[in-house]
């Protein structure tokens, strides 16, 4: 049970959600082409994460934006150059199912329950507006939230407090324990945590916890698990 898990979580106005990995498998893309990787989807599905990640970082801290698609096409060419992984169309076959990724299972069931309660919903991603677009109509998400937030409207990824600020002038917020942040990703919710708002990571991979400034409000196994606390 959630409540096991961590505290109830008080004045609560907004749950924002982070995209990429915590509502969306960003492995779909790769796995759907596993013929043509030749045995190796996983370690690829591994390396493009982790350099799209080190490569919105790298931009953030010289100073030289692009934004999240280009990040993600110039991570895959190094991955798939680290493999030797050549064959003709695949890269491209591989972006176009970023635009398409696969909810996870406990995403559709629980969103519609936490509108019910009367929480606001939002995304607040690193991902383009055009890339945001397109999965969540693929998904038959887009009617759920009340903003859709991309980084790019501050030029900067997360985990910089720009974009986290972004969500509570989105939002008219203006205190920031007043939005609950969820996500996957440890960094992200460690520093969305130091930002200031009530943040809990969705444990959906049997990862250490990361060693980061920011206290979590709680991890979970599951969105569904947030009704109990919210």
């Amino acid at each position: 049970m959630a409540g096991e898990l961590f505290r109830k979580l008080e004045g609560v106005q907004a749950i924002v959600f982070d995209a990429y990995g915590t509502l969306f498998d960003v492995a779909t893309p790769v796995f759907k082409q596993e013929a043509a990787l030749g045995g190796k989807a996983a370690e690829v599905a591994a390396l493009w994460r982790q350099k799209q990640l080190e490569y919105t970082w790298v931009r953030s801290l010289i100073g030289v934006h692009a934004d999240f698609w280009a990040v993600t096409r110039d991570a895959l060419n190094y991955t798939l150059e680290n493999f030797a992984i050549t064959e003709p169309g695949l890269a491209d076959e591989m972006m176009t199912g970023m635009l398409k990724l696969e909810a996870f299972a406990d995403v559709a069931a629980a969103l519609p329950t936490l509108r019910a309660k009367g929480k606001r919903l939002a995304i607040l991603s690193n991902g383009s507006p055009s890339m945001l677009d397109s999965m969540l109509r693929a998904a038959g998400l887009e009617k759920l939230f009340e903003q859709v937030l991309s980084v790019e409207e501050v030029g900067i990824y997360k985990p910089s407090r720009r974009v986290y600020r972004l969500a509570m002038q989105k939002l008219q917020i203006a205190d920031a324990p007043s939005i609950c942040f969820v996500s996957a990703n440890g960094w992200d919710a460690h520093s969305a945590a130091q930002f200031g708002f009530q943040a809990v990571r969705i444990k959906r991979a049997a990862v250490p916890d990361d060693r980061l400034p920011g206290k979590l409000a709680g991890v979970v196994e599951n969105i569904g698990q947030l009704l109990e606390v919210v």
